[in-house]
Order: structure tokens, then sequence, then C-alpha cells
């Protein structure tokens, strides 16, 4: 099975109940185990769920499949170096490391994130498409 793994975007506009998410797909994707969370997903969402004192969605989210991140600084600057000579500029480190995590383990990302969109014309990688 190919994991998917939400970026924090999706997971931000999904508990907002935005429609800039689908729902049932997510909602389809977390039913059918599908989904995975790495640690920096995690240290983006968790402090404000906290000061927000949610905690039964802090749990939950730390059940989720956490894929570990192992960073190969060198391949991270690769990356950067590709965008930058392809114009796709300010694409910060955590999206760089959230794209090696992917392309190491094999897995797919849900994203709303323009650079992810830009980033795959020019490095192969897979997105889940929603549509």
């Amino acid at each position: 099975m190919n994991f998917i793994l939400i970026d924090t975007s999706v997971w931000v506009e999904y508990f907002r109940g935005s429609k800039s998410v689908n729902s049932d797909v997510v909602d389809g994707l977390i039913d059918n185990n599908q989904i995975c969370i790495n640690n920096l997903i995690l240290s983006e969402l968790l402090p404000y769920l906290k000061i927000k004192k949610e905690f039964k969605l802090i749990d939950i989210l730390l059940t989720i499949r956490n894929i570990p991140i192992v960073i190969d600084w060198d391949e991270i600057i690769n990356y950067q170096v590709i965008n930058i000579k392809n114009g796709i500029n300010n694409v910060g480190i955590p999206d760089l490391i959230i794209l090696q995590n992917i392309v190491n383990n094999n897995i797919s990302l849900l994203t709303i994130d323009k650079h992810f969109y830009l980033m795959k014309k020019f490095i192969t990688f897979n997105l889940f498409k929603i549509n």
C-alpha cells in the first residue's frame, strides 16, 4: 500500500472545514488507514493544538503512522539548486525536508502548497491528486 503524507497545509484547512480541501477524500484516506505523518508536520501542528487545548485531536494525530525523517543535507541543497535554477524561489527548508521524506520513502504527498506543484515539474515525486 502506498501511504499518503498529509501536509500541514491540508491539515489546517481540513480542521477549519475549508472548502479548499475535500474533506470526504481526507476522511476516506483516514478511514482506509492510508495516511502517514512525520515529526516535522507534527511540530507545525501540535503547538497551536496545545494552545487551543485540542487534546483529543493531538492524541489522534499521534496515533498516525509516523515516517522517520533522515536528512541528507547535500540532497536538500541539490533540491534548492534545482528550484532556484528554475525560478522557484522562497521554498523553505521544511518543504524541502518533506520533499526528501516522501522521495526517500516512496510515499505520496497530499498538499495544497503551491511550491510542491512547481517543484513537481523538475523533481520526480508522487503527489496525491484529490480529483
